[in-house]
Order: structure tokens, then C-alpha cells, then sequence
């Protein structure tokens, strides 16, 4: 556990001439993520933003304000949420992100009655870790298309290959590695922002940038807002469904890490106080906040664990201003403006680092949970998730219900791990280094 003494503690409230900067400190820190999802699945980030805040606040207010947690989009959803567009539209996305939420609120359910161990037998480190990779690998596409071409959400046969936009990429590429890997303290929490800040640069310098936009944008303005019964109506779809919930299976276990991580920075148990179940269900009302309004889902953010670390300021004052500001923010048209600007070789170049990282997760998960890929058994759980993810294979029931690969392929690694025999004890629970600690 933590043993510094914290500057400010979890109950505490900053000074008021402090507390402004403090909580711009993790406006920024979550700003480049949380905006670049939304740009990827063709929302609006005025509205990422908005849902960003709103999420943050009701998870503040369901924790009783005992977790200094943010909340942005969540990168797991962006394959879903993009495949579940091109099936239904954004409105069947919104669906299957509510019914994702809902979900939340049912495992959180559970585990107050049931407690956790349940949950970490189905959910095993062979089965997260190559779900995750599996999501990461689904976007290399998407990363290297932007990157590459002038329209890179043309038809693949309309495709136009541009030497300036793989150069712009590279750039961009470079910069963000150079910020993650050498700059320290503040701006090493935010290398996604200094990178698309140089990228930008570079793309104006290359004629990709349109700034007029910005110029004739309102300071203030709505959100773009996609709301049921007011921009759409709402139809069931068992495929958006399909699609969407089983990647609470990787978010669920991204949830625990991060309040594992979260508890020993601040060195209190909030597995137990407040309790996972409410975090659980903070997460989960996020997320259905989100879907009501047109915003991404929300998931808790590594990047903000990384400024409670450094600063040990742990007030969740602090969180609730950042939240504050946020919700302002969606409201500036200038900034959702300024970040509509942004070319796509510039999200191209950021995005290859990006999903290679989640990627490259899913195998951190299984080293650090030491799974033995000696041992059949998880050789081939592992190997089946990630052919059937990553080769796009579906199940179709009906015209109107498909099982798509990544859904289909969490499934089915569930399912091999609860049948096939032979499982070791230490590949049961996440909670091992917990306990131990």
C-alpha cells in the first residue's frame, strides 16, 4: 500500500485558489482519450465530453464519494460501437451500450450478494487477456487506414493512397512515442495529447488542416445530443445486444485492476469500502448516461490513477471539478470545433500506438498473471478466442441476429474454460495480488 502521507486525502477539499488548477490537471490528463474515441466512431466530442462528466459525477455520488475515480470513453467499445453502427445505425450502438450498462448493474448486483469469487472463476486472465488482444488486433485496420489514406472511410476499392498522410501519421506516431517514453511529470501523463498537438502542427504545415471551422464556431453551443424518442426511436435489437455486452467482460476486468491499482495509491481498500458492487454499478450508470445522450461508454481512466499517484492529492472534490469542467467544455463549440479539425492522419498516427497498446495489455495480463501456455488447457482457450476475434467469424440466427466475432469469441472462451479440466488454482481469481497485498 501507499505509505506517503497524502497532500490531500480522499474527504478533503482544496483550497479554493488551488482547486481550479487542480482539477484542470485531470481535465487534461483524461482530455486526449476521452475525445479521440468518439472522432474514431464518428460521435461528437462536445458530447464525449458531457457524458464524460455527467458519468463521473453520478459515480461519485454512488460511491459516496469515497473513490477518487474519472470516467472517460472507454477504448473497448470502439470496434463494437463502430460494428453495431454499420449494422443499425448509431441508435443501435446507443441500444446495445445501455443494455452493456445494465449488465454492469446485474454483476453488481451479484457480487453484493454473492460476493466475488464467482465472478473471477468465469473471468480468468486466459480468458480477459486474449479477449483484449482480440480488440486491439480488430483496429489495426482502422489505425493503419487513417494513417495511409485520403479517405480512409471510402470503400476499400475507392481507397487513394497519400505520401503526406503517412508522413503526417508517422510524425504524430513518433512524437506521442517520444512523449510516453522521455517526458516526465505532467506532460508524461498526457504523451496522446502532446502528440496529436505535434501532429496537428505538422498537418497544418502539410495543408491538411481546415481551420475555418473553428473561426466560424459559436463559443457557446449544444452539444450534438442523440437521444431516444427525441432524435430517434428506439427498436430492440438482439445483434446490437450481441455485439455490445460481451465486451463487459473485458471492462468488467479493466473496473477491478483499476480499483485494485486505485487502492494501493491511496491506501485504502475500496474493494471492500465502498465495495466493488458499487463501483460496479457507478461504472454501469455511466455508461447508461452516456448511451441516453449519444456519448461513448464510460470506463474508469489509467490516466487519471496516474496524476492521484504522482500528486497525492486524493480529494474527490478535486475529481468532482474536473467532472465540472468537463461538462463546461462540452459546451464550448470552439473545442468541439478545434477537435473536429483534426486530420485523420494525425488520429491515424496516434491510433496505431493506441490499439497496439490495448493489445499489448491482453499479454500483459497473462504474463503478470503468469499464465503456463505449456499447459494445453490455456494454450487452447487462448489460441480459439483469438482466431475466431481476430478472423471475424460469426454465428447468424436470424436476418436480424448475428453473434459477431468478438462476442462470439468471448463466449466460447468462457465456455472452454468452465469445461475443460485441469484448471490450476492460481489462475482463478485476479484478487491474488490483492490479497497479498
Amino acid at each position: 500500500m501507499q505509505t506517503a502521507k497524502p497532500i490531500l486525502d480522499v474527504e478533503e477539499k482544496p483550497k479554493l485558489n488551488q482547486w481550479l488548477t487542480l482539477s484542470l490537471q485531470h481535465l487534461f490528463a483524461m482530455f486526449g482519450a476521452t475525445v479521440l474515441v468518439p472522432m474514431l466512431v464518428g460521435l461528437s466530442p462536445g458530447t464525449a465530453l458531457l457524458s464524460s462528466g455527467l458519468g463521473t459525477i453520478a459515480y461519485l455520488i454512488i460511491t459516496k464519494g469515497q473513490i477518487p475515480a474519472y470516467l472517460g470513453s472507454s477504448f473497448a467499445f470502439i470496434a463494437p460501437i463502430i460494428t453495431a453502427t454499420e449494422i443499425g445505425g448509431p441508435q443501435a450502438a446507443m441500444l446495445g451500450a445501455f443494455f452493456a450498462g445494465l449488465a454492469y448493474g446485474a454483476v453488481a448486483m451479484l457480487i453484493y450478494k454473492f460476493g466475488v469469487n464467482w465472478l473471477m472463476r468465469i473471468l480468468p486472465p486466459v480468458v480477459v487477456g486474449p479477449v483484449i488482444i482480440v480488440i486491439g488486433l480488430s483496429l489495426a485496420g482502422t489505425a493503419v487506414n487513417m494513417a495511409m489514406y485520403e479517405n480512409p472511410l471510402a470503400d476499400p476499392t475507392e481507397f487513394v493512397y497519400s505520401g503526406t498522410h503517412i508522413t503526417v501519421a508517422l510524425i504524430t506516431l513518433a512524437i506521442t512515442v517520444i512523449a510516453s517514453i522521455y517526458f516526465k511529470g505532467f506532460f508524461g501523463l498526457i504523451p496522446v495529447l502532446v502528440g496529436i498537438t505535434g501532429g496537428y502542427i505538422a498537418a497544418l504545415f502539410a495543408g491538411l488542416v481546415n481551420f475555418q471551422q473553428v473561426i466560424d464556431a459559436p463559443w457557446f453551443a449544444v452539444p450534438d445530443l442523440y437521444m431516444p424518442f427525441v432524435d430517434y426511436t428506439p427498436s430492440f435489437s438482439w445483434t446490437a445486444i450481441a455485439i455490445m455486452v460481451p465486451v463487459a467482460i473485458v471492462t468488467l476486468s479493466e473496473h477491478t485492476g483499476h480499483q485494485m491499482v486505485v487502492s494501493k495509491v491511496v491506501g485504502r481498500n475500496f474493494l471492500e469500502k465502498p465495495g466493488l458492487h458499487r463501483s460496479l454499478l457507478g461504472d454501469g450508470v455511466a455508461t447508461m448516461i452516456a448511451s441516453m445522450i449519444g456519448g461513448p461508454p464510460n470506463t474508469t481512466y489509467g490516466e487519471n490513477i496516474g496524476v492521484l499517484a504522482i500528486t497525492r492529492i486524493f480529494s474527490v472534490f478535486v475529481i468532482g471539478g474536473a467532472a465540472v469542467l468537463a461538462i463546461f467544455f462540452g459546451f464550448v463549440g470552439k473545442v468541439s470545433a478545434l477537435i473536429s479539425s483534426i486530420p485523420t492522419p494525425v488520429m491515424g498516427g496516434v491510433s496505431i500506438l493506441l490499439f497496439g497498446i490495448i493489445a499489448s495489455s491482453g499479454l500483459r495480463m497473462l504474463i503478470e498473471a503468469k499464465v503456463d501456455f505449456s499447459y494445453k488447457r490455456n494454450l487452447i482457450i487462448a489460441s480459439v478466442i483469438m482466431i475466431i476475434g481476430v478472423g471475424g467469424a460469426y454465428v447468424q440466427f436470424t436476418d436480424t441476429f448475428i453473434l459477431p466475432g468478438m462476442a462470439l469469441a468471448a463466449i466460447i472462451g468462457i465456455v472452454l474454460n468452465l469445461i475443460l479440466p485441469g484448471r490450476k488454482p492460481e489462475e482463478e481469481t485476479l484478487f491474488n495480488e490483492n490479497k497479498a497485498a
